[in-house]
């Protein structure tokens, strides 16, 4: 027989390791503190993964595999995956071990380790619920100057034939349709009702161990409706495709309090463990675009955040590792402060961000990047610190998707290699993107002063600490020449807000 591990993200019947099952074979699934711990994830998104994980073995059960599920409070519960596989094999007479690639270097690197460790043939499978492998990712990378992902996203709408014509040529005569999905959302523009989901029996015992066993994480349990199963997966990327993507395209990147989900699919967490695949995901939004159900530029749009930045991402992150999360190229080092764990802080905007984080494990791409990672860019955050952050609070993150966002994307702690330059901005772009700075006690037409933006003089101060890398890039040499035209005292103003404003926050470590 053989023993087939199956991990949290995992969660896909057609995963690589399950696919030739035979009678007597066993599937092993394991809720352990260590995966729960290594960072303190987000209670949501631990009770998530469980109930999830809960769900798909039962799931699987009812098909006729032999599960074995070891709970997070079962006796004996080693702790980790590789004390679970030596429990297993004492267990059970085994052959051989059948596993599909972790998707974090960490946990391949204690699978590369499994077959000498116990004994016993441990086979390691590719992980094809991606459209690019290893391979063809790191081929295309070789064959280009520079990583930039447009051009692998182009490469990808080839290979897939995502939205293009019979003559290869993408639909509608280009490649991109961004500059369509920038637009803030006006008064009377409301966002659908979302679909709610029922806490059953599993996930409700689920919720209380979290609680119990994870209480001092970060985040709410409250109000917990999240989907959780292969059905209920499906249910809600059918809702998506039919009432929020068309809309998705033209505002996908718009901001409004007491609103994080807006037109915004909120199906990467499913995408990410399993519960949906990245191909299904793309083929209903196509076919919405070809039964003229959405417009191009929001099909367009979500396709290109699957094929394209997410397979991007992941190639980036296993073709740099193992150190690529040691970077700080801008030599970043101030401690992250406290109000990212409390929420507690003046600035409207990072105080929506983050409490809807807290609230939801959830905040979508503009508040991560230009809210955020914003913040932290400017004001010379730890990129260290910063990965854990976002590795904590999100219930869609994983080492593979969230390095590569926080270290080349937000940070450009890696001097540029995909970013073509660094995402700094003033307060005019959350203002015009958002209704959150008419709620805030700053002014954000004010530069500098009592009472100024801290964004505002943040960035000019951030553009004098590093003047020089950003004048030799074409993308951020105008802000340079704006730089080097202001009066002498109007800049050393700008440093001297961003100190006092800087020097004030607390950052005690804990959280």
């Amino acid at each position: 027989m053989k023993l087939r591990l199956v991990l949290g993200d995992q969660l896909s019947r057609s995963l690589s390791s399950l696919r030739d099952l035979k009678p007597g074979d066993v599937v092993l699934m394991a809720e352990v503190h260590d995966e729960a711990t290594y960072v303190r994830h987000h209670k949501r998104k631990i009770a998530f993964l469980f109930a999830a994980m809960r769900h798909f073995a039962d799931d699987l059960a009812k098909s006729g595999v032999h599960v074995d599920y070891v709970k997070l409070d079962d006796e004996g519960n080693s702790g980790s995956f590789t004390g679970e596989l030596q429990r297993a094999l004492g267990r059970y007479a085994v052959e051989a071990i059948v596993v599909t690639e972790a998707g974090e270097w960490r946990v391949m690197e204690m699978m590369r380790q499994w077959e000498a460790e116990f004994g016993v043939p441990c086979e390691i499978r590719p992980d094809d619920r991606f459209l690019a492998t290893h391979e063809a990712f790191d081929q295309w990378a070789g064959r280009s100057k520079t990583l930039r992902m447009e051009f692998f996203y182009r490469e990808m709408r080839k290979r897939s034939g995502y939205l293009m014509t019979p003559l290869g040529e993408p639909v509608g005569g280009r490649w991109n349709y961004d500059e369509e999905n920038r637009e803030p959302l006006p008064a009377g523009v409301e966002a659908p009702p979302r679909p709610h989901y029922a806490v059953d029996a599993t996930t409700a015992e689920v919720i209380a161990l979290v609680e119990r066993r994870f209480g001092n994480h970060f985040g709410s349990l409250d109000e917990f409706d999240y989907p959780v199963t292969r059905r209920q997966a499906l249910h809600y990327l059918r809702w998506f495709v039919a009432e929020a993507l068309p809309k998705f395209g033209t505002f996908q990147d718009a901001m409004r309090q007491g609103q994080p989900l807006l037109f915004h699919s909120h199906l990467s967490a499913l995408i990410n463990c399993g519960l949906l695949d990245p191909r299904e995901c793309c083929d209903m939004a196509e076919a919405a675009y070809r039964d003229d159900a959405v417009p191009l530029n929001a099909a367009e749009g979500f396709i290109r955040q699957i094929i394209g930045w997410r397979e991007f991402i992941r190639g980036v992150y296993w073709r740099e590792m193992p150190d690529y999360g040691e970077r700080n190229l801008l030599n970043a080092t101030r401690k992250l402060p406290d109000f990212f764990w409390t929420g507690q802080t003046d600035l409207n905007c990072l105080h929506q961000s983050i409490a809807e984080t807290q609230a939801n494990a959830y905040a979508h791409h503009i508040q991560r990047l230009m809210v955020l990672g914003n913040f932290c860019l400017l004001a010379g955050f730890d990129p260290k610190e910063v990965q854990e952050w976002y590795l904590v609070v999100y219930h869609d993150a994983y080492e593979w998707v969230e390095m590569p966002n926080v270290v080349g994307m937000i940070l450009y702690a890696d001097g540029g290699l995909f970013a073509s330059k660094p995402y700094a901005a003033s307060g005019n772009y959350i203002n015009k993107m958002s209704d959150y700075c008419g709620k805030c006690v700053y002014d954000v037409k004010k530069r500098q002063g009592e009472g100024a933006c801290p964004f505002n003089y943040l960035y000019w101060d951030f553009v004098a600490r590093n003047r020089n890398r950003m004048a030799r890039n074409p993308r951020t040499s105008r802000s340079v020449a704006t730089l080097d035209r202001m009066a002498p005292e109007k800049v050393e103003a700008a440093q001297a807000d961003s100190r006092r404003f800087l020097d004030a926050l607390t950052a005690t470590g804990d959280y």
